[in-house]
């Protein structure tokens, strides 16, 4: 049998046409994989930038499973089907080639988005951008899901039009069910942009609530108190309501330390001994002048002078341990100088009729 002869027998034989061609992508396929990781990989691996590397070994497979479906699509031309399972086999392998299409994209846009992104991050002393990057990751997933979604419905015969102008008037009523859902979600994103707030720092919300933040969320912050507890805070409260971040400006903090001495002690003398001992304590931030330990008589109290003591921690994270530090050696000096440390006490009369 000579080539003539061979070439009328496939051009005869559809189901043979088709075999070749499904084999033909198949080998097709598996040689582009051949070629990205043998070739366009060691290439890439000679520039400076890992983009093109990562983005060679993210869609090396992708791309052959992409000609591998092209060759299913192109093998059932000249198989002689009806109209309709014609048309549900197409639609079929139209659905795969989208998947597979769209995920080709948004890793490619998922790694830029990753290393030129944090590239960025890096250069720059602001952790906003860290949240903006985490946030646009999450954004292409989502829009992940909703391109495939409209773009399969519309391989199917769905009319998309329609179905988004429903759409719009349904997510007014879904945008009023989850109107909270959403004033946390807008919240997350005006104190990622605002600036209030950045994982570590320590906040106070309330008397009750405060701690340490230690992730912020689209719809909530998480922080952990100081009595180890989990509190899960939504972002809409923080956006909307009082906020102390004592990180903020500077991790810098005044701590004020009350005591009292028994009436007829020496005011001079009391803040000289306290002042020299506060000066003993470690992490004091004597950066500027305000900030200098100080003693302050205040008041005449009702069984005691009542003083503060006055001074700056370069850490807020000392301040515990610093008013301990503080009261410790207050108590001592006032005790070695002689000078009383009174209790409340009330004199009582009683008239005799």
């Amino acid at each position: 049998m000579d080539i003539n002869q061979i070439a009328a027998n496939i051009t005869s034989n559809i189901w043979l046409q088709a075999l070749l061609i499904l084999v033909a992508f198949f080998f097709v396929s598996k040689i582009a994989v051949w070629i990205a990781e043998k070739i366009f990989l060691k290439l890439a691996k000679k520039t400076k930038t890992i983009v093109d590397d990562l983005i060679v070994e993210k869609i090396n497979k992708p791309i052959s499973f992409l000609l591998f479906f092209i060759g299913i699509k192109l093998a059932l031309i000249p198989i002689p089907f009806r109209d309709e399972p014609r048309l549900f086999l197409n639609n079929i392998i139209g659905s795969f080639l989208i998947i597979v299409g769209i995920y080709i994209i948004v890793g490619v846009l998922d790694i830029i988005i990753d290393v030129w992104g944090k590239g960025f991050a890096q250069k720059t002393k602001s952790t906003m951008d860290d949240h903006v990057i985490s946030l646009l990751h999450k954004s292409v997933k989502v829009g992940y899901f909703i391109a495939i979604l409209l773009m399969v419905l519309s391989v199917w015969g769905v009319e998309i039009g329609p179905m988004l102008a429903s759409l719009g008037i349904a997510g007014l009523a879904v945008a009023f069910a989850l109107q909270s859902t959403l004033a946390n979600i807008f919240g997350g994103i005006s104190m990622i942009l605002d600036k209030n707030i950045k994982v570590g720092d320590v906040i106070v919300i309330d008397e009750t609530t405060k701690g340490k933040v230690i992730d912020i969320g689209l719809r909530s912050t998480k922080m952990k108190t100081f009595d180890n507890e989990f509190v899960i805070v939504p972002n809409s409260n923080l956006a909307d309501n009082k906020l102390q971040n004592i990180a903020k400006p500077d991790p810098s903090i005044r701590v004020i330390i009350p005591f009292g001495v028994e009436y007829g002690s020496k005011i001079e003398k009391v803040k000289t001994i306290v002042l020299k001992e506060l000066e003993k304590i470690e992490g004091l931030d004597l950066s500027d002048e305000d900030k200098e330990p100080s003693v302050k008589f205040l008041e005449m109290g009702d069984s005691a002078l009542m003083f503060k003591a006055y001074f700056w921690m370069k850490d807020y994270k000392e301040r515990v341990k610093s008013i301990d530090e503080a009261n410790t050696l207050i108590y001592n000096t006032l005790n070695k100088h002689g000078i009383g440390i009174p209790f409340p006490q009330m004199d009582v009369h009683i008239r005799r009729r």
